[in-house]
C-alpha cells in the first residue's frame, strides 16, 4: 500500500516536472492532429446542402439535405466500433500509438470524400462510398478526441490539467472557425455551378498536407508520464484494482457529461449554420458570418473555462452549463429566429460560452473519473456511445423536428431534453475530480 502511494506521488510530480518546451511541444503535436479532426467535420457540416445534392439529389424539399445529415450522423455510429478497437490499443501500447493511427485514418478518408465522384457519375456507387468513407472517419474520431485529451492532460501538472485540456477544445474551436472562413470564402467567390463542380472538394482533398504535418510531428512523441508510471506498475505487479461498480459508474458519468457536451456543439457549430440558411432564411454569406463571430468568441472562451476550472472545480462548471443549457436552449432559438443580426448573435454568443463549459469539463473529466489501467478504453467508449446515440443524430432530429411540426423553435425541445437528463445524472453521481490522483488505478 505504502509503495502504491510512493509511485502515485511520483507519477504527479513526473508530470508536474515537465518543462516548458517539452509541454509546448507535445500540445502542438496533439493539438494539429486535433485541429484537421475537426476542420474536416467542419466542412462536412457547411457543405452538407451540396453534398446532398451531388450524393443524394431528389426533388421533393429537404430530402436532400436530410440525406447528408443522416450520413453525417453515420460517422457518428461507427465511432463506438473506434472506440472499441482502438481503446484498448492505448492502454496496451500506449496513448501515442493511437494518435498516429487516427490521423493517418482521418486524413485518408477526408482525402478520399473530396475525390469522390456523384450520382450523377457512377450511380447508387457514390452514395455507398460516401457512407464507408464517414464510417471509417467516424472509427478515427473515436480514437482521436479521447486519446488526444488523455495524453495532453496526463502531460499536464496537476494544477493545470482543465487549462490542458482547453488545448484540445480550443483547438477544435479554431478548426471550425477556419472551416467557416474557407467555406464563406469560397461560397462568396465562386459561382453556384463552379462550387457544386469542384470547389467544395477543394478544403477535402486538402486535408492531406495538415495529416502528413500531423504525423510527422507525433512520430516524435514519447509516452506521458501518467502511462510510463503505469507500465512500472505493471510490470511491479502494483497496479490497483478496479471494482466493477466503479467502471460502471465511470460509464454512466462519462455518457452523460459526453452527450451535454456533443449535442450542444453539434447544434452550436453545424445546425445552427444550417438553421440560419434553411429556415430562418439568411444568405449563406451572411448565416457563416454570424457563425464565424460566435466561433471567435467560442474559442477565446474555453482557456479562459479551463484556468477558472483549475481554480475552482469541475463540478459546479458542467452542471451550470447543464442548467443553462436546459433553460436557455428556447430562449436562443427564439433570437435565432427573429432574423436579426444582433439577436442572432446573442443567441450564438450565448450558446458559445455555454458550450465552451461542456467543452473543456467534457476533456479534463474523461481523465479524471476512469482509473489509469482502463482510461484510454472507458474514455473512448463512454465518449463515443454518448455522441453515437444522441450527438451525431442531433442535427437530423432538428432537421426531421421542423419538417414534422413546421415550429422553427422546435429543436430546442431536443437539445434541453438533453441537456435537463444529464443535469440529474451529473448531480447525482459526479464528484468532484479537480484533486484526485490521475495515476491511480
Amino acid at each position: 500500500m505504502q509503495d502504491s502511494i510512493v509511485q502515485s506521488q511520483q507519477g504527479e510530480r513526473a508530470v508536474s516536472s515537465n518543462d516548458a518546451a517539452e509541454l509546448r511541444k507535445r500540445a502542438i503535436a496533439v493539438g494539429i492532429g486535433n485541429f484537421m479532426e475537426w476542420f474536416d467535420f467542419a466542412i462536412y457540416g457547411y457543405f452538407a446542402a451540396v453534398i446532398g445534392q451531388l450524393f443524394f439529389p431528389s426533388t421533393a424539399p429537404g430530402v436532400s439535405l436530410l440525406s447528408s445529415l443522416a450520413v453525417f450522423a453515420v460517422g457518428f455510429l461507427s465511432r463506438p466500433l473506434g472506440a472499441v478497437v482502438l481503446g484498448p490499443i492505448g492502454d496496451k501500447l500506449g496513448r501515442r500509438a493511437v494518435l498516429i493511427i487516427t490521423v493517418f485514418g482521418m486524413g485518408l478518408a477526408t482525402t478520399l470524400i473530396g475525390l469522390l465522384p456523384g450520382y450523377a457519375a457512377i450511380g447508387i456507387a457514390a452514395p455507398i462510398l460516401l457512407v464507408a468513407l464517414r464510417f471509417l472517419q467516424g472509427m478515427m474520431v473515436g480514437g482521436e478526441w479521447s486519446s488526444a485529451g488523455i495524453y495532453i492532460v496526463e502531460s499536464a501538472p496537476a494544477n493545470r490539467r482543465a487549462t490542458a485540456a482547453s488545448v484540445i477544445t480550443g483547438t477544435a474551436g479554431a478548426a471550425f472557425l477556419c472551416g467557416t472562413a474557407i467555406a464563406a470564402i469560397i461560397t462568396a467567390t465562386l459561382s453556384d455551378a463552379d462550387l457544386m463542380a469542384w470547389g467544395w472538394r477543394v478544403p477535402f482533398v486538402a486535408s492531406i498536407i495538415m495529416a502528413g504535418v500531423a504525423m510527422y510531428i507525433r512520430r516524435k512523441l514519447g509516452d506521458t508520464p501518467v502511462y510510463e508510471a503505469l507500465q512500472h506498475k505493471r510490470a511491479t505487479g502494483a497496479v490497483e484494482q478496479v471494482s466493477r461498480g466503479a467502471k460502471q459508474r465511470a460509464f454512466v458519468v462519462s455518457f452523460a457529461f459526453s452527450a451535454l457536451f456533443g449535442v450542444s456543439l453539434y447544434y452550436f457549430i453545424t445546425y445552427a449554420n444550417t438553421h440560419l440558411t434553411q429556415t430562418v432564411g439568411l444568405s449563406k454569406s451572411t448565416a457563416l458570418v454570424l457563425c464565424s463571430l460566435a466561433l471567435v468568441l467560442y474559442t477565446l472562451f474555453n482557456p479562459l473555462v479551463g484556468r477558472l476550472s483549475d481554480r475552482f472545480g469541475r463540478r459546479p462548471f458542467v452542471l451550470t452549463a447543464a442548467a443553462g443549457l436546459t433553460l436557455l436552449a428556447y430562449p436562443v432559438f427564439l433570437l435565432m429566429n427573429t432574423g436579426s443580426f444582433a439577436a442572432i448573435l446573442l443567441g450564438l454568443v450565448i450558446m458559445a460560452a455555454l458550450v465552451a463549459i461542456t467543452a473543456v469539463m467534457d476533456v479534463v473529466l474523461l481523465v479524471e473519473v476512469f482509473p489509469a489501467s482502463i482510461r484510454s478504453t472507458g474514455a473512448a467508449v463512454g465518449h463515443n456511445v454518448a455522441l453515437a446515440l444522441l450527438a451525431g443524430p442531433g442535427p437530423f432530429i432538428a432537421v426531421a423536428l421542423i419538417q414534422a411540426t413546421h415550429n422553427p423553435n422546435i429543436p430546442a425541445a431536443y437539445l434541453a431534453a438533453v441537456s435537463l437528463i444529464c443535469f440529474i445524472v451529473l448531480w447525482f453521481l459526479l464528484p468532484e475530480t479537480k484533486d484526485r490522483d490521475i495515476t491511480h488505478g
